[in-house]
């Protein structure tokens, strides 16, 4: 399935990049777009929307 996430404190490649681990640490099969301009994240996973966005929390970037 595909999300579509807004993560507001989204700023930079660096956050992208720790978006995108966070989410492959969950799925490791997961194809992660994030885009820091727009702040939107676009995931293809097998997981769970649940678990798409404890994961986010965890790495300090709550989805909105």
């Amino acid at each position: 399935m595909t999300l579509k996430l807004t993560v507001p404190n989204m700023a930079c490649s660096a956050c992208a990049n720790t978006i995108t681990k966070a989410l492959q640490a969950v799925d490791a099969n997961a194809d992660v777009q994030a885009d820091p301009t727009t702040k939107l994240v676009s995931v293809e996973t097998q997981a769970s929307e649940t678990v798409v966005k404890e994961a986010l929390i965890a790495a300090g970037y709550p989805a909105a």
